[in-house]
């Protein structure tokens, strides 16, 4: 089945919101970037997509005007297979992105990037629905801590065991970095 890895959102924006904690930033880059090595390695095709949104001004963080959208720093340099811009939260909303992967005969996905809950599983659930096989590498996404409707705080590691939970069996496979390279052929037997 033939494969490719979506890096959703891994910019320098994130770095200017007010939500921003640098905490889990070197486990997710470590993560990624191990995820993109693989692949790159077993020409599995990389896909990066960017997130551009309005005001279109230099204090807008995901405006173009910012010179923030960009990828983030640490993430390893890549020569994308396509690259593609999303102003929704699904990557496959008015990108192209679809018709890419439709072209290439890509049949399963495997998702990573930034942030855990809202573009990567909005993508995930979105890509399920369209027929597409996903793996959705848990360890190679990020977000941050929220707080509830009720004022309570969300922490993030609770926020990835939530998104685990609701896409696990019925929207992709949640899985690690390794076991998503092994499903796509990227790694030896042992």
């Amino acid at each position: 089945m033939k494969s490719c890895l979506i890096v959703i959102d891994a910019q320098e924006s994130f770095r200017h919101r007010p939500y921003f904690r640098a905490d889990d930033v070197p486990a997710y880059l470590a993560a990624q970037n191990a995820l993109i090595e693989g692949c790159v390695a077993a020409d599995v095709p990389v896909v990066r997509v960017f997130h551009v949104d309005a005001p279109a001004e230099a204090a807008n963080p995901f405006a173009r005007e910012s010179g923030l959208v960009r990828p983030i720093a640490g993430l390893l340099d890549f020569d994308a297979a396509a690259s593609f811009v999303k102003h929704r939260h699904s990557a496959l909303v008015g990108s192209g992105l679809d018709v890419w992967l439709t072209r290439h005969g890509i049949e399963r996905l495997i998702v990573s990037g930034i942030r855990t809950e809202q573009c990567c599983e909005t993508t995930t659930r979105h890509a399920s629905d369209l027929g597409w096989e996903v793996d959705y590498v848990l360890d190679a996404t990020l977000t941050f801590d929220m707080r509830q409707p009720d004022g309570r705080p969300l922490l993030a590691a609770d926020i990835k065991a939530r998104t685990a939970t609701v896409l696990e069996g019925r929207f992709a496979t949640v899985c690690t970095v390794d076991d998503a390279l092994a499903r796509a052929g990227a790694l030896q037997a042992a």
